[in-house]
This record gives C-alpha cells, structure tokens and sequence, in this order.
C-alpha cells in the first residue's frame, strides 16, 4: 500500500513549535536588553508570550532583562523550570498536574480562562463516526500530558466512556498530523492551531470539542526559586501585568495579532485568523483561587486513578495567589 504524503498546506506543523504536551529540548530565543541588574529567565512557545508582548507594544522600558528560552511544549518547558533554568513560563492546564505529579519544583502564579472550543477530537471527512461514544475501539492519537490528553478523557467520560475503551496512541503533534491525514489512526485529539488547520484545509472535521468539558485554563509556572529572590519576584510581577495587557490587546487587534502570529509560526494567515476568533482572543487573566485549585485537582484525581501519574497529588501546594490583585475569580465566562 502507497503511504500518502502530508499535503504541502499541512507541512508547517512539521516545523511549528507550539503544544501544550510532548518532549522536546529548548532552544534560545532573542534576549530583550532593558535596564536594571535582573535577568528573568523565561521559557515560551514558538508564536507564544515573547511574540504576543512585542506586538502589543508591551516589551518596552523595562527595569529588567528578559533571556528567552523556545520549547516545542509544556512538559519540557516546566522541567526547565524545576531544574533553575527558566524563572516562569506558559503552558496548558494538563502540564502543571503530570510535573506536580513528578514532585518537580513548579508555582502556578497567573492564569487565564478562556473556551474550550478550539480543544477538539478530530475525525478525517469520510469517518462513519458521529460522536465520541462511536470511538469504542478505534485508534485515537493524543499527546500524552497534554491539554488534549485530559480532553480525551473528559469527552470519552460523558460519552459513558474510559480511556481503556479505545486505543490510545500516544503521538506528539507532527507525528500525530501525519498519522491522521495518512489514516492511521481515526481520530486526533489535539488543541488550536492545528485544529484550525485541519478544518480550515479540509482534512477532517470536528467530533466533539472541549466546550463545557474542560476547564479552558491555561498558566504561567514559576520557579520556587525565583519567587523567593526579591528582584525576580519583582520582575515577575511585572511581566504578568504585561502579559495581562497583551492578551486584551488581542481581542481588539485579531487580525493584526494573526498576521504577526502567521508570521512567526510558518502559519497561512486564513489559519492563523481562524484559530486566533476560536480561542487566543477569549482568554481572559482570572485569579489563582479555590476554584481553580478544585478544578486543576480534578484533572489531578483523574490521572491518579487512571494511573498515569503516581499517588495523590494536592495541586494547592503547587499554586502561589500573590499576584492576583483584584483580578476577577477563575470561573469568570471567557470573551465571545
């Protein structure tokens, strides 16, 4: 049997560098000179924080040095935070559980709320399935750790489900794309962009989303370490507040923010527009609260009793609220 080739519209995610699960190294990004003695070490995601601020105009004056750390997903990401190496960081909601399961040195210090609807389980065109308890049994391709992992989870339990009724294939994102558009697998479950590029090239379509599922968080992680150094701490402040005014920006700037996003990624500008109006423009900051702590402690409990991570974990010792201001709770409805 001939393998088919991945369609030249699909091959940058062979290159993109964005995920909230998988194993990859770091590589270094530009460093941003500002004034001041403190380096903050930050880790991010191809197309993520670093390009986010400087399209808002929001790495200007600063009173300190950001060194930029690029990582391919969340989990490599805060394993360079545990290890000192990067001071904070962004990742999904699943990451911070699978690390607080290893006992890895992380803080939740800021997250944001947003919808759910660009996490999705994908089907090519031709699958006869209709909805997620049609997946009894058949092949699915999920990056393990990752948002999408839970997601999975989460769709096959109100589905009358378990993860042990379909067969789970663990495969990181450019793995995952060729095995689906090759139909290897029957299903992908995977988060935005690349949803947005199955749909947007015609490749598949959407089985069932996150919406009303998972909880739609995603975090930046800190260092132990370097919440307890008053100058980092202080820089840290900072670029939350920063990060914060970036993301708003965004929802009054999608077009703009999807041609500097298209540009960094690789990634066709109608894609890039598409995934930006699903999710990146509904987050809004929301506070490290009770609420959160329940929620992330549920996806917790559930991989604990799936037996992917060891023992009991209690994500409250992995949270840090000193930054949340007046921000509102974490259950505030993310942005239309």
């Amino acid at each position: 049997m001939r393998r088919r080739l991945v369609p030249a519209a699909l091959l940058p995610f062979a290159l993109l560098l964005t995920a909230c699960g998988g194993n990859s190294s770091a590589q270094t990004g530009a460093d941003i000179d500002g004034k001041g003695s403190v380096t903050l070490n930050v880790g991010d995601q191809k197309g993520g924080s670093e390009a986010i601020l400087r399209a808002a105009g929001e790495l200007k004056n600063l009173d300190y040095r950001i060194k930029w750390s690029t990582f391919t997903s969340g989990p490599p990401l805060l394993e360079a935070v545990n290890a000192k190496a990067v001071d904070i960081g962004g990742v999904g909601n699943t990451p911070p559980v699978f690390a607080a399961g290893a006992g890895s040195k992380i803080t939740v210090v800021a997250a944001w709320h947003g919808t759910s609807k660009g996490d999705t389980v994908l089907v090519p065109n031709g699958s006869k399935l209709t909805g997620p308890r049609r997946l009894k049994g058949r092949s699915v391709a999920v990056a393990q750790g990752s948002s999408a992992h839970y997601q999975l989870v989460a769709s096959l339990k109100a589905a009358g489900l378990s993860l042990a009724d379909v067969k789970v294939k663990y495969l990181q994102p450019a793995d995952a794309l060729a095995a689906f558009t090759s139909g290897k697998v029957d299903a992908w479950a995977v988060w935005d962009p690349y949803t947005s590029q199955i749909l947007q090239t015609r490749r598949g379509r959407v089985l069932t989303t996150g919406d009303g599922i998972t909880n739609g968080l995603t975090f930046q992680v800190a260092a132990p370490a370097a919440l307890k150094d008053p100058g980092k701490a202080a820089a840290i402040k900072d670029y939350l507040a920063r990060l914060r005014r970036a993301t708003a920006w965004v929802y009054d700037h999608q077009e703009e923010w999807a041609k500097v996003w298209a540009k960094d990624t690789g990634l066709p500008y109608e894609v890039a527009l598409a995934s930006v109006k699903r999710t990146n423009s509904t987050r809004v900051p929301v506070a490290v609260d009770k609420q959160l702590i329940a929620s992330e402690q549920r996806i917790a409990d559930a991989f604990t009793e799936l037996r992917l991570i060891p023992g009991k974990v209690d994500f409250a010792d992995f949270t840090d609220p000193r930054y949340n201001g007046d921000l509102p709770p974490s259950t505030t409805p993310a942005k239309d």
